[in-house]
C-alpha cells in the first residue's frame, strides 16, 4: 500500500486528490494537508471585495467533501518537509509519512518586497485570498461615503496580472452603478512592459483591446512601473524605459489601493535543499516531478516556470486555472502508472483558458499552450464572458462538491475544441 499526501487544498490540490482517488486502487491511501479547513474559489475574490459575493458563497468545508471520497484530511499548516525521511512535520509537532508527495500549496504573498505594501500593517490591499478581499470590502464601504483616487495594479515581480485588470474594471462598474465614478480618479500601475502583456508577451490582440478598454473607462495607466514604496495615501513608482533605465518617477495619490504582490514559494517548501529555485518555486521536469526528489511532484503557482521574456521590470508567467488542471492530471496519471509498474510518461498540455469579468462585460483568452510558441492564440471581449465567468464559478464549485474533476463538458466539449489536458490526449 502506498500513501500519497497532497500538500495544499486549492484549485490544484482538491482536483489532485479527487483524480488520484479515481485512478488509484482503494488499498492506496490519500491524505490532503492544508493550512485552513476550507476551500476557497480564488477567482471570485474580486467580487467579494466589492460586495457582490460573500465568504459563504465561494468557500466550502474541506473535510466532509474529502471524507465522502475516502480521502483523509489534516487541517494544519506544514512546518517542515524532510524528503530523506519522506515525512512532513506539522505546526504543533505532528508528523505524517508519505510514499509520494504532491505539492500544490500556492504561493507566499511577498508584500515585504515593497516597503509599506500589503493589508497587514501596510497601505495597500490584495484580492489574493478571501480574507484579503473581505478587508478591502470593509474599507471600500467607508470609502464610498467619501470617495477619492483609487490605484489598482501589480507590484514588480508579480506574475498574475489578469486579476488586476479584472478588479480595475469591476471597481469601475460598481462605482458607475452607485453613480460615484465621477468622484474617483483611477490609475492602473503595472510592472508589465505594456498594457495587455499579462506576463505572457501578450495574447492575441490583448494590448490594443485592453488599452482601448482602459481609455473607454477613463482609467489612466503607468507601465514598466517599479513600485519602490507605499506610504499612507501615496504610491511611489519608478518608470523604466525598454532598456531598464529610469526615465520618470511617479508619486501617485490614492485613498484606496489594491496592488497584487510578487509571489514566492511557501517557507517549508522553499527550505528544502536543492528542490527549488531562488524564489522558492519547485523545479520540475516535463512530467511535473521534482528534479531532485523522484517521489515528489508539484503543480500550480508553486512550480518554477521561467518568464516568457525578459522585461525591464521583473514580471513572471502566470499559472492559470485550466493550466493547473492539466498539471494535476499529469501527476495523477504518473503516480498511478508508477504504482502499477509502468513508466511515468504523462505530460500536461499547459493549455490556458482565462475568463476575466469586467462588471457587465468581460475579456477571455485562449492560449494553447500557454507558453509560446502557441497553436492557438486569441483574445476576445463581450458580455458572454461575464456570463461565462459566473457559470464557471458555479460549475467549479459543483465539481469540488461532487468530486468529479472530468465532467462530460470537459471530457467531450473542450476536447472537440482541441483543448485537452494531456499531450497524448488521454
Amino acid at each position: 500500500m502506498a500513501h500519497v499526501v497532497v500538500m495544499g487544498a486549492g484549485i490544484g490540490g482538491m482536483p489532485a486528490a479527487y483524480e488520484l482517488r479515481s485512478l488509484l486502487p482503494k488499498e492506496h491511501k490519500i491524505t490532503v494537508v492544508n493550512a485552513t479547513d476550507y476551500f476557497q474559489f480564488t477567482p471570485s475574490n474580486p467580487w467579494v471585495a466589492v460586495g457582490w459575493r460573500d465568504r459563504e458563497s465561494i468557500t466550502l468545508p474541506i473535510a466532509p467533501l474529502l471524507e465522502r471520497k475516502g480521502i483523509a484530511f489534516v487541517g494544519k499548516p506544514v512546518a517542515a518537509i524532510d524528503p530523506a525521511a519522506n515525512r512532513l512535520t506539522m505546526e504543533g509537532g505532528q508528523t505524517l509519512d508519505y510514499d509520494y508527495l504532491v505539492i500544490t500549496t500556492g504561493p507566499k504573498l511577498s508584500f515585504d518586497e515593497v516597503p509599506g505594501a500589503g493589508p497587514h500593517g501596510g497601505h495597500t490591499h490584495s484580492v489574493c485570498t478571501v480574507g484579503h478581499a473581505e478587508m478591502f470590502w470593509q474599507d471600500y464601504q467607508k470609502f464610498l461615503e467619501a470617495p477619492g483616487p483609487i490605484v489598482v495594479g501589480a507590484m514588480p515581480g508579480a506574475s498574475c496580472f489578469g486579476p488586476a485588470y479584472e478588479f480595475a474594471f469591476i471597481l469601475d462598474a460598481d462605482l458607475r452603478r452607485r453613480k460615484l465614478r465621477h468622484k474617483v480618479p483611477m490609475t492602473f500601475v503595472t510592472a508589465e512592459p505594456y498594457i495587455g502583456h499579462l506576463g505572457l508577451g501578450g495574447v492575441g490582440d490583448s494590448k490594443s483591446m485592453l488599452e482601448s478598454e482602459l481609455r473607454g473607462h477613463d482609467i489612466k495607466w503607468i507601465t514598466n512601473a517599479k513600485t519602490t514604496k507605499v506610504e499612507a495615501g501615496k504610491l511611489f513608482t519608478t518608470q523604466l524605459d525598454d532598456h531598464g533605465q529610469v526615465y520618470k518617477e511617479h508619486e501617485v495619490a490614492f485613498k484606496l489601493a489594491m496592488m497584487l504582490p510578487a509571489f514566492k514559494g511557501v517557507e517549508p517548501v522553499a527550505a528544502v535543499a536543492d528542490m527549488c529555485n531562488p524564489r522558492g518555486f519547485v523545479l520540475i521536469d516535463e512530467h511535473q516531478r521534482s528534479k531532485k526528489y523522484r517521489n515528489i511532484f508539484s503543480a500550480g503557482v508553486c512550480v518554477a516556470i521561467p518568464p516568457v521574456e525578459v522585461t525591464p521590470v521583473a514580471s513572471g508567467a502566470p499559472k492559470t486555472g485550466y493550466m493547473i488542471e492539466t498539471m494535476v492530471t499529469a501527476i495523477a496519471h504518473n503516480i498511478a502508472d508508477e504504482l502499477a509498474g509502468k513508466p511515468a510518461t504523462a505530460k500536461g498540455t499547459w493549455n490556458a483558458i482565462c475568463l476575466a469579468d469586467m462588471g457587465d462585460t468581460g475579456a477571455a483568452f485562449v492560449a494553447l499552450p500557454q507558453i509560446p510558441p502557441r497553436n492557438v492564440n486569441w483574445f476576445k471581449k463581450g458580455k458572454w464572458v461575464h456570463l461565462a465567468k459566473i457559470a464557471f464559478e458555479k460549475y467549479f464549485m459543483r465539481k469540488m462538491k461532487t468530486g468529479n474533476t472530468d465532467p462530460v463538458y470537459e471530457k467531450y466539449v473542450l476536447k472537440a475544441l482541441g483543448i485537452v489536458r494531456l499531450t497524448d490526449h488521454r
